[in-house]
């Protein structure tokens, strides 16, 4: 079992190879060795020791991406099995119906779909088709991301071209420091269930909405396409890779950064900010009197 030196030291080795912003790492390295010197970190558990180095990470380096972080679940330290998390997250939508938790219709043909998790593009596109088949007659639709904690950047465009007419829409870049290359996000071309482009739509989203969650929100907002009801968003554009440091913990190291081709930035540390800003609990309640008039407008 590696002790908190070391844990930290392998972390720290991940956060100087990929994280997106080189030139901040030196500060980071600096800033925990010296709390390391400290005796900060001796002795903690290792849940403990999680809260209180991602605390010292993010005071020096404020991205809420940026942690480490526990899980129960044993991980693989060998080389050959670290894929940055991506099998485990693959497993986790699959237990979690590829992040779609239900497809609800309300009166005024208006129709809710609520999504914990956006799945990746090739996996999800099948559930994310279904959903969108179940709401194709609705009369408005409200997207309910309130609790939605992060997921897929290619989901995320996958759900986002639903909303558009056609694949001519240049929804964001998002650059990675590992290849140093950008990737262009388009609306997609082909999907398996209708679009829906001409009737309102509305986004609902909280303080949990979060990475994956707020690139939905952002985006269609950004575009036009969405109003946002609820309150703001926990503020992080930046994806990530999961490295075991430890058998029982993770360090997320952002490795990439979202250019919204819109407003030419990201949400990263300010949220997304809400069209119609109302306390989290209320926002359905809100959505449903604003598509209602929406839907008057437009009939």
């Amino acid at each position: 079992m590696p002790t908190n030196e070391q844990v930290i030291e392998r972390a720290l080795e991940r956060i100087s190879a990929g994280y997106v912003f080189p030139e901040k790492t030196g500060a980071v390295e600096a800033a925990i060795r010296r709390r390391l010197a400290e005796g900060a970190y001796a002795g903690l558990d290792g849940p403990a020791l999680c809260a209180t180095v991602t605390a010292d990470l993010q005071d020096v380096c404020p991205d809420k991406h940026l942690r480490l972080l526990w899980t129960d679940e044993p991980q693989s330290l060998e080389p050959v099995d670290d894929d940055g998390g991506e099998a485990a997250f693959l497993a986790l939508l699959r237990a979690e119906h590829q992040g779609i938790r239900r497809v609800e219709h309300l009166e005024g043909n208006v129709a809710v779909i609520d999504v914990r998790r956006i799945a990746t593009a090739i996996e999800g596109a099948g559930a994310i088709g279904a959903a969108m088949r179940l709401v194709a007659n609705s009369s408005a639709l409200v997207l309910d991301l309130r609790e939605c904690r992060g997921g897929s950047p290619e989901g995320a465009a996958l759900w986002c071209s639903y909303f558009f007419p056609d694949d001519q829409v240049h929804l964001n870049d998002i650059y990675d420091r590992v290849t140093d290359t950008t990737r262009q996000y388009w609306t997609t071309a082909h999907l398996p269930a209708p679009r829906y482009t001409d009737r309102p739509v509305h986004v609902l989203t909280s303080g949990t909405t979060f990475s994956g969650g707020e690139d939905v929100a952002y985006t269609l907002q950004a575009h036009g396409r969405a109003v946002v009801v609820g309150a703001t968003t926990r503020g992080g554009a930046h994806p990530t890779a999961r490295h075991a440091v430890a058998e029982h913990i993770l360090v997320t190291v952002p490795t990439a950064r979202s250019v919204n081709t819109v407003t030419g930035t990201n949400w990263e540390g300010v949220g997304v900010v809400p069209d119609a800003q109302v306390p989290a609990e209320r926002a359905l309640e809100e959505a449903l009197v604003l598509s209602a008039a929406a839907v008057g407008r437009t009939s």
